[in-house]
C-alpha cells in the first residue's frame, strides 16, 4: 500500500531521530512497527487506496437484535469477525472499527441513530473520510428477495426502506453507491410488513441467514480485493441459483422467541 507523503514524511522524522534506537532490538522494530500502525490509523482519509467504509443498517439495542430488520448489523459483525477488526468506538454516531484487509484500509460502522435516520450516521461518515460513494457500502434488509438470497447492487433506488431513504438524502439525493441487499422474504398473509421486520427468525431462515453471512462476508472480501463490478458480477450468479433452490421453500411462519 502507497503511503501519503504526509505519512512518509513523518516516517522518515522518526527513522532519522530514533533510527539507531530502533536498530538494537527486535523489540525495538515492534515498537517502530506500532508507530507506523498508528500513524497509518491517524491518515486513513489520506491514504491510498482509499478506504472502503463498509454500513450495516438496523437498530441498536437488546430489543432489536436477531430481528430480520437487523440482518444489516449482522453482517458488519460476521465480517468483522471474519477479519478480527473490533467495534468498540463510537464515531459518528455508530459504532465503528476498521482495519486492513489484503493492506487495503476498511471502515465498519453500524449507525446507533435508529434505522430511520440511518444517513444521520453514514453521511458525516462519507464526508469525514473524503469517499467518492462508489467506495461505500450498504448493507440492508430486502423483503423482495427470499429469506437468505443476497445481491450485490452498484447504486438503485430506496425501494420504500427508510434507511436506505435516510442515506440517499444525506448523499445530497446522490444514489449511485453499492449496496448488499440482505434478502429476508415477505410477510406471510395480510401481516403488517413493519411488525414482519421487527420479528425474530423462525429456525429454519435462521439458518439460512447464517449461511448467508458466511457467503456475504466472502463477497466482501473479494470486492476489496478485486473491486465491485468484477465480484458482484460472480457473486450475484451464484445467488441466482441459490434464489431458484429457495425460492418454494416457507420461511417466514411463526418467528420462535
Amino acid at each position: 500500500m502507497l503511503l501519503p507523503s504526509l505519512v512518509t514524511a513523518a516516517i522518515v522524522n522518526i527513522v532519522e531521530k530514533h533510527g539507531n534506537a530502533l536498530a538494537k532490538t527486535a523489540n525495538n522494530m515492534n515498537m517502530m512497527n506500532e508507530v507506523l500502525r498508528r500513524i497509518c490509523r491517524r491518515n486513513f482519509c489520506t491514504c491510498s487506496p482509499r478506504p472502503w467504509l463498509f454500513v450495516g443498517l438496523g437498530n441498536p439495542g437488546d430489543k432489536y437484535s436477531g430481528t430480520r430488520h437487523n440482518v444489516g448489523f449482522e453482517m458488519v459483525d460476521a465480517f468483522a469477525e471474519s477479519q478480527g477488526i473490533h467495534m468498540e468506538t463510537v464515531h459518528c454516531k455508530a459504532m465503528f472499527g476498521k482495519g486492513f484487509v489484503n493492506g487495503i484500509p476498511l471502515l465498519l460502522a453500524k449507525p446507533l441513530t435508529y434505522m430511520n435516520l440511518s444517513g444521520e450516521s453514514t453521511g458525516p461518515l462519507a464526508a469525514y473520510y473524503k469517499l467518492p460513494l462508489n467506495r461505500v457500502v450498504v448493507f440492508h434488509d430486502d423483503m423482495d428477495l427470499p429469506c437468505g438470497v443476497l445481491r450485490l447492487h452498484p447504486k438503485g433506488g430506496h425501494h420504500r426502506h427508510n434507511g436506505l431513504k435516510s442515506v440517499i438524502y444525506h448523499f445530497r439525493g446522490n444514489r449511485e453507491f453499492p449496496r448488499l441487499r440482505i434478502g429476508i422474504g415477505r410477510p406471510p398473509g395480510q401481516m403488517d410488513p413493519k411488525a414482519f421486520k421487527l420479528q425474530k427468525f423462525n429456525s429454519t431462515a435462521r439458518e439460512r441467514i447464517n449461511a448467508a453471512l458466511g457467503e456475504g462476508a466472502h463477497a466482501l472480501e473479494q470486492v476489496i480485493s478485486k473491486g465491485f463490478s468484477e465480484s458482484s458480477i460472480c457473486f450475484n450468479t451464484t445467488q441466482k441459483y441459490k434464489h431458484i433452490r429457495l425460492q418454494t421453500l416457507p420461511t417466514s411462519h411463526h418467528a420462535s422467541s
